[in-house]
């Protein structure tokens, strides 16, 4: 077991302090405590509650207040997340040089492609701009294109940066965006669509995952129109190794009917054609219902009422397609707020959550054993790192699918672990536990509750109080001095058990 490091202090950053985790925790004062309906929107929208957190909530005038700062993530200061930006280089090389350096065995391509999972965890973990962290993993996941992909991943970087710029502006250009870049042209075979060999891969899972879906009721001749109209969007494998660009000459200029939407297509530069039909689809009333059903399955519960349902399709096009208005109309509704504890959190979630809850601050990765840098392996053995699901139809996001036993052992591994101190460590402060506790001597409950108040934002149910009391054999009413809540198997008892509970297992 590694110890935790002695208190810092807090590091300064263009002349303004940032607060350590001692600071928002300690025993100068109580953090703040937010309301049951805050809670619930701040954990569905971000990767756990922390003190940090909850204090910037009560600045902002509470969570719905805070929840519209986030909708506006340009505004919001995030000098963590600004941090993180600056640990991985690697990350800002174009697809070509990832290719060439890759043939010059300067770096592998994969290589990078693991950093960009490290990157997306450590900003999960340490932004503040939370709201837009969780919108690139829903988008990321609607519109998947595998991390390892073998020739995607060249492109796999840059498309990461489209998916984050359209996250909170509009479904239509959002869509546009995704379905036309490179990452998804290779990963679907369009990128290989000629008008004379058309593919039909990327324009089946068009409608099927990523607009209107099965029930649509689109034919097989609807699929081949769709795949026509796609052709075009090409990426040379040969020389220059993997530059886009558009191909007049393979562009299929036949009219087009694909459900009600009818195009001449006549132009050999099908690219205006190709927007009016994604625009299309991006704005039928059956991708509405399709996009509301899985925001609501991902933000408010597996099976979501018609009338949620039906509530945010109907914001969604009054509004353009425009994801800022959806969002609103789905957080305002009744059933958003009867949703709370109704949702399993997948397990990066689960990891990212037990980062923040442990007060663990990433620091700028330098070896392979760094926190920033090892985690990938702890994360990735939890079953679910950003962007490995193989297939196009994403990671599946009903609670069942991360509810075995298999998955609920693993992720208590990585509790145990992360409590403990054990692995990984470098690169990373630890918050002392003292600053976890109440002010002593208390009762085995009052340290429970206060544990679990500075965890995970709330204090625990009386079922887990009572069973990190049998766990520990200690009375509940039995009175702690410092040594004793201190003692190596009682204090990670508490942090390990609460992690391990219903509390944090659900958002």
């Amino acid at each position: 077991m590694t110890s935790a490091p002695a208190r810092s202090a807090p590091v300064r950053r263009r002349g303004r302090p940032v607060m350590t985790y001692d600071d928002l925790v300690g025993e100068r004062g109580a953090p703040v405590v937010l309301s049951a309906a805050d809670r619930h929107l701040v954990q569905r929208f971000s990767g756990g509650v922390t003190p940090a957190l909850a204090a910037q909530v009560k600045a902002a005038g509470g969570a719905r207040a805070w929840f519209e700062k986030q909708l506006r993530p340009a505004k919001v200061a995030d000098a963590p997340g600004d941090e993180v930006d600056t640990w991985f280089p690697s990350l800002r090389s174009s697809a070509e040089q990832i290719f060439q350096d890759q043939q010059d065995d300067v770096r592998g391509a994969w290589e990078v492609a693991t950093d960009l999972s490290r990157w997306t965890v450590s900003r999960r973990i340490a932004s503040n701009r939370q709201l837009q962290e969780v919108m690139v993993d829903f988008w990321s996941n609607l519109l998947n294109v595998a991390l390892f992909h073998d020739d995607a991943i060249f492109w796999r970087v840059d498309y990461d940066r489209v998916i984050r710029a359209h996250a909170l502006t509009s479904f239509d250009a959002l869509l546009n965006a995704a379905i036309t870049h490179p990452a998804m042209g290779l990963f679907l075979d369009n990128a290989f669509s000629s008008k004379e060999a058309p593919n039909e891969n990327l324009g089946r899972e068009l409608l099927e995952l990523h607009t209107v879906g099965v029930d649509a009721g689109y034919t097989e001749d609807h699929v081949k129109a769709s795949a026509r109209m796609l052709t075009g969007y090409r990426v040379d494998l040969w020389d220059p190794r993997f530059r886009a660009f558009y191909d007049t000459s393979w562009h299929d200029t036949h009219a087009v009917e694909v459900l009600g939407f009818s195009h001449a297509n006549r132009d050999r530069d099908g690219r205006a054609a190709t927007r009016a039909y994604l625009s299309y689809l991006a704005h039928h009333p059956a991708t509405a219902a399709r996009l509301a059903r899985r925001l609501c399955g991902k933000f408010v519960s597996d099976q979501p009422s018609p009338a949620i349902v039906k509530a945010v399709a109907k914001a969604y096009l009054a509004n353009g397609t425009a994801i800022k208005p959806t969002l609103r109309a789905l957080v305002d509704h009744p059933d958003f707020a009867a949703g709370a504890g109704l949702k399993v959190r997948m397990p990066t979630e689960d990891y990212v959550a037990t980062v923040r809850a442990l007060g663990i601050q990433l620091q700028r990765p330098t070896t392979d054993d760094s926190f920033a840098n090892a985690m990938y392996w702890q994360y990735g053995d939890n079953g679910q790192p950003p962007y490995e699901w193989p297939a196009p139809n994403g990671y599946p996001e009903a609670d069942g699918a991360w509810a075995s036993a298999g998955r609920v052992l693993t992720s208590f591994t990585v509790h145990r672990d992360l409590a403990a101190r054990w692995w990984p460590t470098e690169q990373a402060r630890f918050p002392k536990y003292a600053a976890l506790l109440p002010p002593l001597p208390a009762t085995l409950g009052t340290v429970i509750d206060h544990v679990g108040l500075r965890m995970l934002g709330r204090p625990p149910t009386r079922a887990v109080r009572k069973g990190i009391a049998e766990l520990l054999g200690i009375p509940l009413t039995k009175k702690l001095s410092k040594d004793d809540a201190l003692d190596y198997w009682t204090i990670r008892g508490i942090i390990t058990s609460l992690l391990d509970s219903p509390l944090h297992l659900h958002r």
